[in-house]
This record gives structure tokens, sequence and C-alpha cells, in this order.
């Protein structure tokens, strides 16, 4: 007896439904519907099986168009009905939808799912296919003369090709057809490829337990992605623990970056770039998380991802260029690469883990013991019961680093960007009254828009800095140099997290919040307790789905366009998360597109949450 399996599947009697079943197995690997076993594998026996033998096949051939070999078995003096289904070429379906067998489940393709469906059935992939809309003129020559330099250095694209023009470029790449440019062309070498492709960026955030603290988006062309994810991942949200080795500086970081730039190469070549989720890496006190829409090859579970693999990219044309690059091998080798890494310097062992429903793989890097006490120890937390028994209570294991507690991002040493980001601005200022936030983050190594927000307000609010004249053609006034970044005000922190989180209020909205906050504040007497570091609880920020659901409860008719302006957030983010609902059974559209109504059906749920992650959205 085979035990149910992808291929293999009991049903104890025939129902009609079972067609759904063999759609499932001619459209993944083909496989067996055994009619007559109960869910414990025991015969059970069917009855009118002659009945049964004329009537399945001609059902199977009338409404899926295949033909189905159904076998009579016996088994300890019971009959019961052997049906088998080949895979087939073409996709299958049935009343209209098309049914796909993978694990011991049956699941009804939509969407990028069958997309992906319909053209592995025609031998093509996502990346391969024509994109309309963009010409060669439109990509970046730069990245294109990068790739040249980076093909021929790894002496895997002939030596004249630093000589050949970027046409000629993309021809060897095979990334043109009938004249158009194809979705690979477009991620590896336009400036913006998320304008024609949805959320091909990653986003990367810092966590302490489920509390988003700041985020970062990086865009770009597929090469500035790696290189500016590793950017941010180990000058902004790792800490390096620093040591000697004689005369030599070592800098030890909690993940090897060999083995991140692996991880990140790896998830950025194998996205399922149809999705409408980017790649999102969380940063917490004590691990880096991973997670991406990618979707393993049929016949592979996450247990053998270490082991010795053949080399089969989701995105071929992709990972042909990065190849071309000298930026992987071409031997399926990358995540045995990553676990030999870490091995080699002491750390925990990764793991990989595919989310329920095989919409996305997890890979986990935990910081090893030792970096997290010597970590502690480096900033006089060793020892200190008090404090130790206070960061397990707060869920944190480890604080940000206490010289730069609110950019969190680590300077030189010996450098004049080694000062607090909040002095760099007063500096900057003394100079360039006139500058605007973006040139200021512009101007200063490691800040964004959103950190110089932050500390211009909190400048302002200390009396250190004054704004003369209007936002636009005004300046600023340096009144005081004060240090500020080392304050530990719990509340503001809370006010950059909502002001730095992806779903965050206007900002003419959050100014206009804060000044009534402030009066309220002067009004009861608690202004000075304010200014003095007393906490103030902040309430915790509403999730997109449950605004969502508020909208269409006030408003059933409202449009995309109009939810999407109302929630300052985009229409395919409010597309995506209307699926997800329906999906989830909360929403139902009544009527056509245009002229019907939105009815909710309950509250709005979050997500999945793998093994304590925060669900994929929450970054968004």
């Amino acid at each position: 007896m085979t035990p149910e399996s992808q291929i293999v599947e009991w049903k104890s009697s025939w129902r009609d439904e079972y067609l759904k079943w063999i759609c499932g197995f001619a459209n993944a690997q083909g496989g067996v519907l055994e009619i007559g076993r109960n869910d414990c594998g025991e015969v059970v026996g069917v009855s009118d099986v002659d009945r049964l033998l004329e009537e399945i096949p001609n059902k199977v051939q009338s409404l899926l168009g295949i033909v189905v070999e159904v076998n009579l078995q016996s088994e300890s003096g019971l009959e019961y009905l052997e049906i088998v289904v080949e895979p087939h070429p073409n996709p299958i379906s049935y009343r209209g939808k098309f049914h796909y067998r993978t694990g011991s489940t049956k699941q009804v393709l939509e969407g990028a799912a069958l997309t992906r469906l319909l053209l592995q059935k025609h031998g093509r992939t996502w990346d391969d296919v024509p994109l309309p809309g963009v010409d060669l003129d439109s990509l970046d020559g730069r990245v294109l003369a990068d790739f040249r330099r980076r093909g021929g250095e790894s002496e895997r694209l002939p030596p004249n090709i630093l000589g050949e023009s970027d046409e000629s470029v993309i021809e060897k790449l095979q990334l043109r057809e009938a004249g158009l440019l194809k979705r690979a062309a477009v991620l590896l070498f336009h400036p913006a490829p998320h304008k024609f492709l949805m959320e091909a960026v990653v986003k990367i955030g810092y966590f302490r337990g489920s509390e988003l603290l700041f985020q970062d988006v990086v865009e770009g062309d597929l090469f500035t992605q790696v290189k500016r994810t590793m950017d941010l991942l180990y000058t902004k949200y790792t800490r390096a623990l620093i040591s000697y080795d004689g005369l030599y500086r070592v800098e030890t970081f909690p993940v090897p970056r060999e083995a991140m730039r692996e991880a990140v190469i790896n998830a950025i070549i194998h996205r399922d770039y149809a999705s409408a989720t980017p790649i999102q890496i969380r940063v917490y006190d004590d691990r880096i998380s991973m997670w991406n829409p990618a979707h393993l090859p049929p016949g592979w579970v996450t247990d053998q991802l270490a082991e010795e693999l053949s080399s089969r990219p989701h995105n071929p044309r992709v990972a042909y260029a990065f190849f071309r690059a000298g930026m992987i091998e071409a031997w399926g080798r990358g995540i045995r690469r990553i676990v030999d890494i870490c091995h080699e310097v002491g750390n925990p062992t990764p793991s990989w883990r595919l989310e329920a429903g095989g919409n996305g793989v997890w890979v986990r890097f935990p910081f090893s013991e030792a970096y997290k006490e010597a970590d502690s120890a480096a900033r006089g937390l060793a020892g200190d019961g008090a404090t130790q028994e206070a960061t397990r209570e707060s869920g944190s294991a480890r604080k940000l680093p206490e010289d730069d507690q609110k950019t969190t991002r680590k300077q030189p040493e010996g450098d004049d960007s080694s000062q607090n980001l909040a002095d760099r601005i007063v500096s900057f200022l003394r100079v360039n009254p006139s500058a605007s936030r973006r040139e200021i983050a512009e101007a200063l190594e490691g800040a964004t828009e959103g950190s110089v927000r932050y500390h211009l307000d909190k400048l302002k609010r200390s009396g250190a800095l004054r704004r003369v004249g209007p936002d636009r053609g005004g300046r600023w006034m340096v009144v005081d140099v004060l240090d500020v970044a080392n304050d530990d005000d719990e509340n503001d922190a809370c006010a950059e997290d909502e002001r730095t989180a992806g779903e965050a209020q206007p900002e003419n909205s959050q100014k206009t919040a804060r000044k009534d906050e402030e009066k309220a504040s002067r009004e009861t007497g608690d202004h000075h307790q304010e200014r003095h570091g007393s906490a103030r609880k902040q309430p915790e920020p509403r999730s997109l789905y449950d605004r969502i659901l508020t909208l269409l409860r006030q408003n059933p008719s409202t449009s995309r366009r109009e939810m999407a302006a109302a929630l300052g957030t985009t229409r395919s983010t409010i597309r995506y998360r209307l699926d997800k609902l329906r999906e989830g059974g909360k929403v139902e559209r009544v009527g056509p597109d245009k002229g019907g109504y939105w009815k909710v059906l309950g509250d709005s749920g979050s997500e999945p949450d793998p093994d304590g992650e925060s669900d994929p959205g929450s970054l968004s």
C-alpha cells in the first residue's frame, strides 16, 4: 500500500467533485486517486463498481478533456478503484477553475499562481516574457557599463565586451524578443523597475518584539538592490563588535557578511516577481529573518535546501545575468555555502521554512550566544542584573548602539561622521541655514529624510533650533547646541516610529496632532513632565486591513483609487489587501466592478504569523 502523498489520494466513495482532484493531478506531476479506501488507508470497498468503471472515464473526458486510466483492484476480498492520472503538457481546468495538487492538498490557482502554471505549461518563465512600453534608451547605461566591467573581470564574458554597445549586451543575454525588452531586462538594468513590475523592491525593518522602529525601502535595478541592501544591513541595522589582532582592527558582525550576501542574492534571483509583496528583511535584537515571496520547485522541501541540489532558478534569465557578472555560481550551492560560512565562524545554523500554503520562504539567522553576551558586555550590561532583567522583560536581548540610539547607524571611528546625527545636523545648518530636509539627508552619511525630520522636530522642541519664515523659502537659525541624540525618551521614539512606519499618516496631520497634544498637555500642567522624559503611552497604530474595513463600512461604494487617497497608500497596495480580505472571507463584492459595492462580512484578521514573525504585510 502506497501512503497518501503528493501523488496519492484516498477517498472512501466516489463523488463527482473528486474530478477536481483529477484536474489537480493533471496540472501537477500526475498521481493516483483510489476510491474505496478510508483516511487510514484501509480498503472499505466500493459499491456499484460496473457503473463507475464506465461513468468516471466518460465524465473525465467530457468535463476535463483528458483521458485517465480506471482500474479495478481488490484487497482482503474487497474491491476498490484506482484512477491513474498522467501529468499534462497543457493547463487543465474544471468548470473554469484550474486546480493544482501540491503536497497532500489541492489548491485553486488564481492570479500569480495561475500565471506561473500557464507559463510553465508553455515552456516559459515569468522573467522571459516581453514587456511592452520599455525601450533600450530607458535602461541605465551606467548599470550596463558596470555589468560589462564585472563580466570582463570575472572572465565570464569575452574580453572585448567592454567595447560593445548596450544593445549588443542585451542581445547576448537574450533579453529582447520581437523588438521588445523582456521583464528580466527591466529588472536588471532599468533605474526604476518597480514602476513597471509591482513591488520589485526590498524592504528592511528593525523590530523590537512586534513593534517596527524604523525601516528602509531599497529600489533600483537588481544589482543596485543587492549592494544597497548589504550597505544598509551592515552600516545601519547591525552593530559590529570591535576587537584587535595585534595592530589590526577586527569587526565581528552578528551574521557573516558573505553568508548574508548569498542570502540576499538568492532571494532577489529566486523571488516570484508576479507577487504583489516585496522581499522583507526583519532585524531583531537576537536574529535576522528574511521573507521571500518564492516557491520551491516541485518535490523540494526546506529540509533539503542545505544539501547538494541541482540549480533550478525561478528566474533563469536573471540568474544567467548574475552568473555572467561573476556574482553567483551555476551549481546550486548558495544555501550550502551560507551554512558552511556560519559554521566556520561559530554561528548557529540558519533555518529555512516554507510558509503555510507555499506562498513564501523564511530564512532565519539567529545570533550566537557569544555575540549577544559580548554585545551586552561592550555596553556595560554584563553583571548588571537589574538591567539584564529589565531587558529580558521588555523582550529585547540587545539594545541599539548607545552612541547612536536614534539613527542606529554605525559610523567609522575617527571620522567627523561619528558625531551623533543631531550634532551633525546642527553643524550643517550653521553653514547651510536654508537647506531642506532632503538636502540635509543627502549631505549627511547615514541619514534618511525621516530621521532628519525627527531630529529637527526634537531640536526645535529643545530650543536648539528655530525656524524663521515659512516651510518653503524660510531658513533655520541655530540657537544652541544640545546633546539630544542620547536622550532616551521612549515617547519620542514612539513618535518617530509612527512617522517612519509604512502606514504613517500624512506629515501635516501629524504636525497638527502634535501641536494639539502639546497644547492640551500645557493646559493640564503635564508639559514640564513630558519635557523631562515622563512616559506617555501612545495608541497602537491600526493595521491597514482594519482601516480598509472601517472605510468600507462607512462607504461601501468607494473605489480603490478613493481608498488609496483616503488611507495614504497606493492603488496596488489596496488591490492586494482587498484580494487578501476576500480570500479570508472578510469582504465580498456585490455587483459589477463599476456600479457595485463592497459588503463587509466580518472583522479583519492578520496574515499568517509563522513562528512568531510579524505578518508579511506589516512593512508595507
